[in-house]
C-alpha cells in the first residue's frame, strides 16, 4: 500500500530557499476513521521521527484491506526548530523569533465558541455521530477565518501561518498523536485527558500524566478541548455522551537521541492503538493484555520539578526511573563560593515521595536552574525540600 505524499511549504526565507513539511497519506480499501501523527514538533525531540518512519514502512507493506480508514503521518513536523543548532547541540524548543514556545501557539476553537448551551440544546434529539459532525462543520467555518488573515495585506506572525497548516491537516481527524520526547533524559510516558483513561492502555506504556488542567495552546489541547467542552455541556443537559474523539503526547526517552528501546514502544504501542480503534486490521493486534493493562497516572498538577539551590556542579543524582521516599537524596551540588571559604558539599533530599521520570542533561547549574522531576505519590505531603551542608576540603 503505497501513500499519498504531499509536500506543503512554509515558509520563504530571505535566501530565497523555503522551508516545508511532507505529510504521507494511507488510504485502507474501506473508509473510516482517520488518525493524524506527527513528530519532532520540538527540534531536539526526535524519537518521533523514527517512529513514524518505522510505521511508513510498515503501513507500505500492507495491503489496502488491512486498514480501514486514513493514517496520516507528518515526521520532522517544525523544519525551523529541528535545523536550530547552538555548537553541536540540538535545542529548537522555542522559537528563536519571539521567544514562544512551539507548543504553546495552537488555536483554541472553545476560547472563540459562541452560544454552545444553544448548539448542545439543538442536538439533544440527534445520533451521536450527528452531532458530532454538526460540531466539526462549526469548528471548520471558525478556523477558516484564520485563512482569510493570513492572506490579507497584513497577514500576520509565522506561528499563525505554522500552526494553521498543522490543524488544517488534523482538525477533522479522530485521533491526534503527537510524538515528543524529553528535552533532557526522560522515561516513556503519555499524556492522557480525563474519561480517556481506558483507551490509554492501547499504547502499552507504564506511566501516565493526567491533564487535570490545561489551557488549550497546546498541540493536543487544542485539538481536544472543545470536545471535551461540548461532552460537559451534553451531559449536564441530561445527554452524557464520549465522542469518538481522542488526543495524545506520547513522550518517548531522551532528547537529541533516538533509544531503541524507547521507539520500539512507541511503535508498538501506536500499532495496538490504531488496532484498539478498528483502523488496522492486522494478525495478532490488538494485543491480548490490552485490557488488563495498568497505567500509573499521576495528575499533572502532582509533577514536582526541582531547581537548583544554588550554582555548582551536581554529583550522586538519583538514576532515571528511581522511586524516591521522602527524606531520599535526590542529588548533591558540589559548591564553589568566592567568600575566602572551603566548598561545599550541598545534599538535597526529596520532600514528597515519587518517581523520578526527568533529569536534565547538563551537570552544571547556575542558581535556579532545572535538575529533575517527580511524579508525586497522590498521598504525598507538601513540605519544603530538606537540604543538609557538609562543609568539604579540596574538592
Amino acid at each position: 500500500m503505497m501513500p499519498t505524499i504531499l509536500t506543503i511549504p512554509l515558509m520563504q526565507m530571505a535566501s530565497g530557499d523555503s522551508l516545508s513539511i511532507q505529510v504521507y497519506k494511507f488510504a485502507g480499501a474501506t473508509s473510516g476513521k482517520k488518525a493524524y501523527l506527527q513528530s519532532n514538533l520540538h527540534g531536539a525531540e526526535i524519537s518521533g521521527n523514527a517512529v513514524l518512519h518505522q510505521l511508513i514502512e510498515y503501513l507500505v507493506g500492507l495491503d489496502s484491506e488491512s486498514l480501514c480508514g486514513e493514517i496520516w503521518l507528518v515526521p520532522a513536523c517544525n523544519p525551523l526548530g529541528t535545523n536550530q543548532r547552538s555548537h553541536h547541540f540540538s535545542s529548537g524548543r522555542y522559537n528563536i523569533y519571539d521567544g514562544k514556545d512551539w507548543n504553546r501557539i495552537f488555536w483554541d476553537y472553545q476560547k472563540e465558541e459562541q452560544d454552545l448551551i444553544a448548539f448542545a440544546q439543538s442536538q439533544l434529539n440527534c445520533e451521536p455521530e450527528e452531532i458530532r459532525q454538526n460540531y466539526l462543520r462549526r469548528i471548520q467555518e471558525s478556523f477558516a477565518a484564520q485563512k482569510k488573515k493570513l492572506g490579507s495585506p497584513s497577514s500576520a506572525p509565522f506561528i499563525e501561518h505554522y500552526r494553521y497548516r498543522l490543524q488544517s491537516l488534523c482538525l477533522d481527524a479522530n485521533y491526534a498523536i503527537d510524538c515528543h520526547s524529553s528535552t533532557n533524559q526522560g522515561l516513556d510516558y503519555l499524556y492522557c485527558f480525563p474519561t480517556r483513561e481506558q483507551s490509554a492502555k492501547g499504547f502499552l506504556l507504564d506511566n501516565g500524566l493526567l491533564l487535570n488542567e490545561y489551557d488549550g495552546n497546546a498541540f493536543d489541547e487544542a485539538f481536544l478541548k472543545p470536545w471535551l467542552a461540548l461532552e460537559k455541556t451534553l451531559a449536564d443537559l441530561g445527554k452524557p455522551i464520549q465522542f469518538d474523539v481522542e488526543s495524545w503526547t506520547l513522550e518517548l526517552g531522551a532528547g537529541m537521541a533516538m533509544n531503541p528501546e524507547s521507539v520500539a514502544k512507541g511503535v508498538r504501542g501506536i500499532k495496538n492503538y490504531l488496532a484498539q480503534k478498528g483502523i488496522l486490521k492486522v494478525a495478532g493486534f490488538p494485543l491480548p493484555e490490552t485490557d488488563s493493562h495498568k497505567i500509573a497516572f499521576t495528575p499533572r498538577t502532582q509533577v514536582q520539578r526541582y531547581y537548583a539551590l544554588t550554582g555548582g556542579m551536581i554529583q550522586n543524582r538519583v538514576e532515571l526511573g528511581s522511586y524516591v521516599k521522602t527524606g531520599d537524596l535526590l542529588y548533591q551540588v558540589l559548591s564553589f563560593n568566592k567568600k575566602s571559604q572551603l566548598p561545599e558539599t550541598i545534599d538535597v533530599r526529596a520532600s514528597d515521595p515519587g518517581l523520578v521520570f526527568d533529569l536534565s542533561t547538563n551537570h552544571s547549574v547556575n542558581q535556579a536552574d532545572y535538575i529533575l522531576s517527580l511524579m508525586k505519590d497522590s498521598y504525598s505531603g507538601q513540605q519544603s525540600a530538606v537540604s543538609s551542608r557538609t562543609q568539604t576540603a579540596g574538592l
